[in-house]
């Protein structure tokens, strides 16, 4: 694999492993953001209080923390090239899941909104890069035919 490739998906990484471990440093901030921005479904709300239960903290904490070890591991993965394809799909799924909750633009006056507009732009991109990864998987192999050769 060639060197830029290799370089470019460590530097990408490092977005996600940063993320998950500041998340991860500061899980009751992260866990008072998603309290603030995520409403939990009423239908399955009686399974987060079952989780709540099991657990022995509150939902948000629990999801912070797992929002937090994901990003960290996907971004070890990606950067490893260590199974590229299938965590570069799981964090596709995240990011639009995150754009969806955390940036809504649409929801804030015009002037007030430009950073949040500008972190939802930020998140489309990095899904289209995730989509690279995605399509692009561990690399070619030697005998794969190339695109002339099919």
């Amino acid at each position: 694999m060639p060197a830029f490739i290799v370089f470019g998906r460590f530097l990408f990484a490092v977005l996600f492993i940063y993320s998950g471990a500041t998340k991860l440093l500061g899980i009751q901030a992260t866990a008072d953001m998603l309290t603030a921005k995520v409403t939990i479904p009423v239908v399955i709300a009686p399974y987060t209080e079952q989780i709540e239960s099991f657990a022995a903290m509150p939902f948000m904490q629990l999801l912070a923390i797992t929002i937090g070890s994901f990003e960290i591991l996907a971004g070890l993965m990606i950067a490893l090239n260590l199974l590229a394809r299938f965590f570069a799909i799981l964090l596709i799924i995240f990011m639009c899941f995150s754009t969806f909750y955390l940036h809504d633009f649409w929801n804030q006056p015009a002037p007030d909104n430009a950073k949040t507009l500008i972190d939802a732009l930020k998140n489309l991109s990095l899904i289209g890069a995730l989509f690279i990864i995605a399509g692009y998987g561990r690399g070619p192999r030697r005998n794969d035919p190339t695109y002339g050769e099919v």
